[in-house]
């Protein structure tokens, strides 16, 4: 063969290559905008839009919240720690009948209490809870961001209705941390 063709048959070689790489480059990252789309579920779309429509900034962004929380081991909480947790949540939603805004700030402490208690980040960190708590709860995690918003909300900031809302989305993820919801699963089964 002559020199000629072997460059040719070389350069051809390369470029099926390349080609081959982008369009595995391409794939994995489309993979990677819908693994993470169903992974965040809303809060995918709340970062979207917290980055102005910039999906690709939304994309690094909660994959730097996977990077860093992503290895965090959930611990399981004792029975006795269920049943004072529980019995923590009924005493706010019984609360929220005479004083709201001290219930929901009661259910801000908690939900901050037993995401620590789970091995979450302490909620003196509110950011970096929330972050953790979104890469292993983002279906959830929603309510706890408006527990947390309404309870830091100035006097009469927040009607009761929004902070009646607001016990309910945080019940959510209430329950899934104390496994309540795996449990009423499970009796069905």
């Amino acid at each position: 063969m002559s020199t000629g063709v072997i460059i040719l048959i070389v350069m051809v070689a390369v470029v099926v290559v390349l080609g081959a790489a982008v369009l595995v480059l391409r794939a994995r990252g489309a993979q990677g905008s819908r693994g993470l789309k169903r992974r965040f579920g809303p809060e995918y779309e709340r970062a979207v839009a917290r980055h102005d429509g910039d999906a690709k900034a939304a994309e690094r962004e909660l994959a730097q919240r996977v990077e860093r929380h992503g290895g965090l081991r959930e611990r399981a909480l004792e029975p006795t720690d269920v049943e004072r947790f529980e019995a923590r949540w009924v005493a706010a939603q019984e609360h929220f009948v005479d004083a709201p805004r001290e219930a929901v700030g009661e259910a801000d402490r908690l939900l901050a209490d037993l995401a620590q208690a789970r091995g979450f980040p302490d909620g003196a960190q509110y950011e970096e809870q929330l972050s953790a708590l979104s890469v292993h709860h983002a279906g959830h995690v929603h309510g706890y961001r408006h527990v947390h918003r309404v309870a830091r909300a100035p006097g009469d900031g927040a009607g009761t209705e929004e902070m009646r809302e607001a016990m309910i989305e945080g019940r959510a993820l209430f329950e899934e941390l104390v496994g309540t919801s795996n449990r009423r699963h499970a009796g069905r089964s």
